[in-house]
């Protein structure tokens, strides 16, 4: 596990890249073994200040788009755009912001393989004389299964119980209701995009909750950042050599297109990224290559498509319901 750094600020900016680069070749390595093929690497500069590598595997064996990436963005950000990140900085003060991250999103080629999504990342907001007035971390991860197989939701869900109560077992609910919470199409009647996981932001180094101090929360952060070799690998072990039909195919589809709605209309990521200037292919890399739209039909009681939508019902999945 890479250490915390010795003091969170400006005067850490490069050990927090260091920390960056390291979980993303980690990340990526766990791919690579699970798929069997190799990501490409694109490497973009953003014109305010630095820039990123963007990792792409595009139809390999078991994921039909897999997306690593990693930024390290810096420079002038609008007050209105401070305002709605939620940092604090004085008034009259140009915002000037240090961001560095992982993100992750991967969609199988069988619709027995549920779709992942993982982030890692810092944010520091400064003044032009490099005097920081805030930093957070925000991140977390979520499944969102295209079959209906509620022992994978368990699963994901306890070892994400695990790794929280190692730190403070008040963690997890707080941080699973939030996730329950933020990754909903609020235009689709309020449904989920998934069966959650856990999300937080805005944790701060300097007043961390559940106890943390600055060393204890930078390994929170880098072990949810790692967590998918225990909480998701088994599942894409489990479930890919399973036969499916063109049904599955369908819903598959279909659920992507949910996907799709609630990361260009409600992920802040998404809106951040396009906001500052960021490479809009690496932005946009969380799509599927494919989904689709298809004329709405209730789904019959007890079918694949009504047990799917019924495990979109937020629950204790981690105590097995």
């Amino acid at each position: 596990m890479t250490a915390a750094p010795a003091r969170i600020g400006a005067a850490s900016r490069e050990a927090m890249a260091q920390w960056t680069s390291g979980l993303h070749d980690a990340v990526t390595a766990m791919f690579e073994r699970l798929d069997g093929a190799r990501f490409e690497e694109a490497s973009w500069q953003r014109k305010g200040g630095g820039g990123g590598q963007a990792r792409l595997l595009a139809e390999g064996k078991v994921f039909e788009k897999a997306g690593v990436n990693r930024a390290l963005v810096e420079g002038i950000l609008p007050p209105d755009a401070a305002a709605r990140l939620g940092g604090n900085i004085p008034a009259g003060t140009t915002p000037h912001f240090f961001a560095t991250g992982v993100s992750v999103v991967a969609h199988p080629r069988s619709p027995m393989v549920p779709t992942v999504h993982l982030n890692v990342r810092y944010f520091e907001l400064s003044d032009a004389d490099g005097n920081r007035h805030d930093a957070w971390y925000g991140g977390g991860t979520d499944l969102t299964p295209m079959h209906p197989f509620p022992e994978d939701a368990v699963h994901f869900h306890r070892v994400l119980k695990s790794a929280c109560d190692k730190f403070n077992p008040a963690i997890f609910p707080a941080y699973k209701r939030w996730c329950d919470e933020y990754f909903r199409n609020t235009h689709r009647e309020n449904e989920a995009r998934g069966v959650g996981g856990i999300f937080f932001d805005h944790v701060r180094p300097d007043d961390a909750p559940f106890g943390f101090d600055a060393a204890s929360l930078h390994r929170f952060v880098d072990s949810i950042g790692r967590v998918l070799e225990e909480a998701y690998a088994p599942l894409v072990e489990r479930r890919r050599d399973l036969s499916y039909t063109e049904r599955d195919k369908r819903l598959q589809l279909f659920r992507r297109s949910r996907y799709v709605e609630f990361n260009l209309l409600h992920d802040r990521g998404t809106l951040f990224g396009l906001q500052t200037g960021a490479r809009t292919e690496s932005v946009l890399m969380s799509m599927p290559p494919v989904a689709a739209w298809p004329a709405p039909v209730e789904p019959e009681p007890g079918s694949i498509e009504a047990q799917l939508a019924e495990m979109l019902v937020p629950r204790d999945w981690a105590a097995g319901s």
